[in-house]
Order: structure tokens, then sequence, then C-alpha cells
């Protein structure tokens, strides 16, 4: 049985994964939008990938006799100013999503609960990968600057993403 703390903090992370995959559709469109479609594939997987983690998270709480519970997801932003940022603000997102899973992972240590910290084990590596591709696609926007043609490359090389 879930303690209340733990419950409760599960079920924000799911909003948060939730969220999460929400911002990455609206950077999807605004990729889009902007002629970079391979960017925007991109981030409709990352959103996929979202979706599945905030499942997982729902799934665990009822498995380990708790009830997920849904609340408001916040809307995004939708405009960003270039490709850079954007991508800029997918790194700190990430980064952000990873202070959060340490966090959990702080209070399951806290509270004792075993279960809940082998569980977090796999949002803990994942995090890692996570931030490392967005921060190698950060780093290669950087390389290019405003030069379309690189630019255009690495979204017919982005847009390969399944």
């Amino acid at each position: 049985m879930l303690k209340p703390t733990i419950e409760a903090a599960l079920n924000r992370q799911v909003n948060r994964e939730l969220y999460s995959a929400y911002l990455y559709l609206a950077m999807s469109s605004y990729y889009d939008s902007i002629n970079l479609a391979g960017f925007g594939q991109w981030l409709r997987v990352q959103a996929r990938e979202e979706l599945e983690h905030a499942m997982k998270i729902y799934d665990y709480i009822g498995d380990a006799g708790g009830r997920p519970v849904m609340e408001a997801i916040e809307a995004p932003q939708k405009d960003w100013n270039g490709a850079k940022v954007a991508f800029a603000e997918v790194l700190a997102h990430e980064q952000a999503v990873t202070g959060m899973i340490n966090d959990l992972m702080d209070l399951a240590i806290k509270e004792n609960d075993y279960a809940t910290r082998e569980f977090l084990g796999w949002f803990v590596t994942e995090q890692v990968e996570e931030e490392k591709n967005a921060g190698d696609i950060l780093v290669q926007i950087e390389k290019f600057g405003d030069a379309a043609g690189p630019l255009f490359s690495l979204d017919r090389s982005l847009a390969a993403r399944q």
C-alpha cells in the first residue's frame, strides 16, 4: 500500500508527464509552422514517450494500492523565437524533469518505500538518455547558427525518428 505522501507525489508526476507531452506537442506544432517538420516529428515521438511515462506511473500507483487522480494540465506556451530557443527549452525541461524524478526518489528513500525506489530507478536512467538526446541536438543547432542548409539537413535527420 502506498503511503499518502508517495501517492500524492506520484500523482503530481503523472500530471507533469502529461504536461511534458502537451509541451512537446506544442513545440511540434511550432516547428511544423516554421517548415521544420523533422523537428516536429521528433517532438511528436517525444510526446508519445512522455505519455508512456505518465501511464507507467499511473499503472504503478494502481498496482501499489493507490488511486491515480487526474488534475488539470497546464497549457504550454505556443510560440518560440527560433529553432534554437525552442530546443534549448527542451533541454531545460528535461533537466527540470530530472530534478522532479530525483525529488521523488528522495521522498521514496525518506519514506523507506523500497518498491517505489526500485520503480523510480528506471526513470532515473531514462532521464540520463533524455538529457543526452536533447543536449546533442541543441549542440548541433548551436553549431549551425542561422545557416539554413545545415539546419534543414538536421531536420531531415530528425524526421527519421519513429
